[in-house]
């Protein structure tokens, strides 16, 4: 044989070992080369574990550090100076009735405007409670997620249009639109829980073909999980506003409550959003295999 064709051939070591059952031979190819380098890297793979476990553990201890200055100093600076002051100019300025309608207005407009209606919701939580201002918010919220959809004939070519240009990206929203009526329930309670900016969707909606029937219900679900969220937090606000004040101290009861409601509150918020997410992700998945393939040259579309 020629050299080149010497320096292809791998190199074949004998082993001979013993066992329990008789000796036996072992063939094994490869050079001390590509032992040591399936070395290295298992090596390689171990001291990257333990890396990760190093960052994760000064990642959680840098979080509660700041979580415990947070609470310690920050958070009662912020109460007395700004919480506090604030609630008792509410509630010297406007009546009980007067101050409902400003935030049922404020969640009903805020989101035709582009603008977070999150502080009015947790106001409704720490003046309402939970019975009266759920029924507030939820009230609110249907004509907050109705107008951008009555808004959006206005933007509809313009909406298909955009849909059009990324259609991977885009695939999400289209999955909401097709279907039965059920379906399109379905995936409007899952973008609604999902982290996706529901403002968008609320102008995107009309452009998908939903039905305003699904979409109404389906959005009204799927906020049910981040309007009680934001109730609790005004409930939480109010207690802490009250526990700072020197003539009021928090029971063991009371505190045991707060962390458990706190806790399971959390707890069901990440549990939906992670089903949402997961549930999304496979009806993009769906959509995109439908999806045809667009041609690159056409000046209308826009790769991704």
């Amino acid at each position: 044989m020629t050299d080149g064709v010497d320096k292809t051939v791998p190199e074949l070591k004998l082993r001979m070992e013993d066992s329990e059952k008789g000796d036996y031979v072992k063939l094994r190819g490869g050079s001390d080369e590509e032992e040591q380098g399936s070395q290295a890297e298992s090596s390689g793979c171990s001291s990257g574990s333990v890396w990760f476990w190093v960052k994760l553990i000064a990642l959680v201890a840098c979080v509660g550090v700041l979580a415990f200055v947070i609470i310690k100093w920050v958070a009662p600076f912020l109460i007395e100076k700004e919480l506090i002051p604030f609630i008792n100019w509410v509630r010297s300025t406007f009546s009980i009735p007067v101050l409902g309608l400003l935030l049922f207005a404020s969640v009903a407009l805020f989101p035709t405007i582009l603008l977070p209606s999150s502080p009015s919701m947790w106001m409704a939580g720490l003046t309402f409670g939970y019975g009266k201002g759920f029924l507030l918010i939820l009230a609110a919220a249907s004509i907050g997620v109705t107008l951008p959809f009555l808004i959006g004939h206005l933007f509809l070519y313009k909406m298909q249009e955009w849909l059009k240009q990324y259609p991977k990206k885009a695939a999400i929203l289209r999955a909401a639109g097709e279907g039965t009526w059920f379906h399109q329930f379905q995936a409007v309670a899952l973008i609604r829980v999902s982290p996706f900016p529901y403002m968008i969707y609320n102008y995107c909606a009309l452009a998908t073909g939903v039905h305003y029937g699904p979409y109404i219900l389906g959005s009204l679900v799927g906020m049910v999980p981040e309007i009680f969220v934001s109730i609790y937090t005004g409930i939480m606000l109010r207690t802490l506003a009250v526990a700072s004040d020197k003539r009021h101290t928090l029971s063991a009861v009371e505190i045991v409550v707060n962390v458990l409601g706190f806790c399971v509150t959390a707890s069901a918020t990440i549990v939906c959003t992670i089903y949402a997410k997961k549930k999304l992700s496979s009806m993009q998945s769906d959509e995109v295999e439908t999806l045809p393939n667009f041609n690159q040259d056409d000046p209308g579309i826009k790769p991704i």
